[in-house]
């Protein structure tokens, strides 16, 4: 992922500018663009998103959107794969600042999982029942890998319904769920999974540091993975939150730490810390464990309902790839695309994020698959 340095012209645009150009180019490329915007994005780029939710629903907008030639994705690079998986050939997907990327996604690389899928067909008793799942939040790589080796994907809003309808099918499957160890386990005790029935792969150790002995048990091996943000939430933050407030209820997203979902009150996806709070009863306190822009957005939205929003740490847990998404590099990437439409011959359409076909169909598959659980359900 190359982005090229801004000309000094955006560099150095102030944020009135910046926003009275990217509306012109809005208006001028109206009918032929469409914005996503993640939830997790700043307000002053949410302000110009045509469609904002988690990474999943945009992608599954961004299908819809038949008649736009182009489809700004302002979130991270996986994502923008997503869309570009799910979205027609004629449709191109837009990233404004291709560094945004996910570490997460990031520490789950396709060799280090064929070698892991390798080594538990080696190892389990019945290989033919290991299954990879991958959380959406991972390359198209990783997704493509999935579905050729009839696994798929899942969400953090669906995880439980796809884990939940592969055990129902065959209880004892065994599960290889990438790239996110928190989300796995979380959902994985949810379901009744012992945590020493879910070992954890260190793709940097040995045979993933898992002794021969636990295999003969396991349910799900989860990958070593995890999101930096959902890392800062503790259970003495809760602790405290509850010791200043008895009334308080605490909410978090599942990728928290195992004994941070345990304490608290509520736990659920993006959409779904949304849609709680959103139907919560006025005069109620809510501390929120999930990315800070999310947070004061809900802060803001809740205010005239005497609803309070806090976020769970004191410290601003900030997605820092989703931020690298700022009103200079959209309004470059917009400034740009207007005049290649002009001119296509002599301006380059920029940030085009493109999955390789030869692993399209396979990652495809994998979405196809958790959509149709989810769509059973």
């Amino acid at each position: 992922m190359y982005q090229a340095p801004l000309p000094k012209t955006y560099e150095n645009i102030t944020s009135e500018e910046a926003v009275s150009l990217i509306r012109r180019r809005k208006e001028q490329l109206s009918g032929r663009m469409v914005i996503l915007g993640h939830h997790y994005q700043r307000d002053e780029i949410i302000q110009f998103a045509d469609f904002t939710g988690d990474s999943l629903k945009l992608s599954q907008i961004a299908a819809q959107q038949t008649e736009a030639e182009f489809i700004v994705f302002c979130g991270v690079h996986f994502m923008a794969e997503s869309a570009d998986i799910l979205t027609s050939e004629q449709q191109n997907i837009l990233l404004p600042d291709m560094t945004a990327g996910c570490p997460m996604a990031d520490m789950a690389e396709i060799d280090q999982v064929q070698l892991c899928f390798n080594t538990l067909q080696e190892k389990l008793p019945h290989p033919e029942k290991l299954i990879p799942v991958t959380y959406v939040n991972s390359s198209a790589e990783i997704k493509a890998f999935c579905g050729a080796h009839g696994g798929l994907c899942c969400t953090s809003g669906n995880g439980r319904e796809v884990l939940e309808t592969l055990w129902h099918q065959d209880p004892e499957a065994m599960i290889l769920f990438l790239p996110d160890q928190h989300l796995g386990r979380n959902t994985g005790y949810a379901l009744g999974r012992k945590l020493e029935d879910m070992p954890l792969w260190d793709p940097y150790q040995q045979q993933g540091g898992i002794p021969d002995e636990q295999y003969q048990h396991a349910g799900m091996v989860l990958w070593d993975g995890y999101c930096s943000v959902h890392m800062e939430f503790t259970t003495e933050q809760i602790q405290k939150a509850r010791a200043e407030d008895p009334q308080v209820k605490v909410i978090v997203h599942p990728e928290c730490k195992f004994d941070v979902v345990q304490q608290s009150d509520y736990v659920g996806s993006t959409e779904r810390i949304i849609q709680t709070i959103r139907a919560a009863e006025s005069g109620t306190r809510w501390m929120v464990g999930t990315e800070i822009n999310l947070v004061n957005r809900l802060a803001q939205q809740m205010a005239d309902r005497n609803i309070q929003v806090r976020s769970l740490s004191d410290t601003a847990c900030l997605c820092e790839t989703m931020y690298r998404i700022d009103l200079p590099h959209l309004a470059w990437l917009l400034d740009t695309l207007a005049r290649h439409c002009q001119n296509p011959q002599s301006v380059p359409l920029t940030n085009v994020v493109s999955v390789d076909e030869s692993i399209k169909a396979d990652a495809r598959n994998a979405l196809d698959k958790m959509l149709e659980i989810t769509a059973q359900n």
